[in-house]
């Protein structure tokens, strides 16, 4: 395992990285509503993207990709492709996962839950889920072991009769989409993989939890991972950096309070 620590320099390339990342979740939700295709919703993100911000929609084409951002519906955990003709209704909850590669080089990654209309069972799941986000962010400093994050994630959500899905994982950014340390949602880690935090460390916390079982399965597109249950599921995302006393959060959006992590 090879975790970069990021320089003066390139710590700034991330702030900007993170705020593209921002503005691109914060310009597409006042047209994240029922009868919106989640392919209009790509659309919109990728114009945005290049023509806004000049830079690259990540996603696209990485590992082939086909679509600009992710939009995951209902029982979809992760990796939901885009489609002109998927119509969003009310009572569904859809993940939205953006990434953005800066014209320097450097990446921004964060996703946010949106609930159409209303949705009671929903609605708890993407609050809990948040929950577990916040809660494990506000552990970050240096000499802190991924496990133990891990473990906050786990506990918040088992607390709430919720399950964390164990196929995927948040990962070191930065030059690179995907860096080390990889980071397990789930307290599951292996002695040499469970990495220590350090100045200078940039990675994604982005816990998914299902409403039912922790199983997934990809379907036959490749990439669309779904729950093995059919349960509901959800997913929120923050890209961030280790600082010297603790954390910041480089994909914080203006409709967030982090206020709680000075305390």
């Amino acid at each position: 395992m090879n975790i970069p620590i990021k320089t003066a320099d390139e710590i700034e390339k991330m702030r900007e990285a993170g705020r593209q990342a921002a503005s691109v979740l914060e310009m597409i939700a006042p047209h994240v509503a029922a009868g919106v295709t989640t392919g209009e919703i790509d659309r919109l993100c990728h114009e945005y993207i290049v023509n806004e911000l000049g830079s690259t929609p990540a996603p696209l084409n990485y590992h082939g990709f086909p679509n600009a951002t992710c939009t995951s519906i209902n029982h979809v955990v992760c990796h939901g492709i885009p489609d002109m003709g998927k119509k969003l209704k009310k009572g569904d909850i859809m993940n939205l996962d953006i990434t953005v590669k800066t014209a320097d080089g450097y990446h921004g990654d964060s996703s946010v839950m949106f609930v159409i209309g209303e949705s009671i069972q929903g609605g708890r799941l993407s609050r809990v889920t948040q929950e577990c986000l916040y809660k494990s962010i506000a552990e970050v400093r240096p000499g802190v072991r991924l496990s133990e994050l891990a473990r906050t994630i786990q506990q918040h959500a088992e607390r709430h009769g919720y399950s964390v899905v164990r196929d995927f994982c948040g990962h070191g950014i930065g030059a690179g989409f995907h860096e080390d340390p990889q980071f397990l949602h789930y307290d599951g880690y292996a002695p040499e993989a469970d990495a220590v935090l350090a100045e200078g460390m940039c990675f994604t916390i982005e816990p998914m939890l299902n409403a039912g079982d922790y199983r997934t399965k990809v379907l036959r597109d490749g990439w669309t991972a779904v729950t093995k249950d059919k349960s509901l599921s959800a997913q929120w995302e923050h890209t961030l950096l280790v600082t010297a006393n603790g954390v910041e959060v480089l994909t914080a959006r203006q409709d967030e309070d982090f206020s709680f992590l000075a305390a």
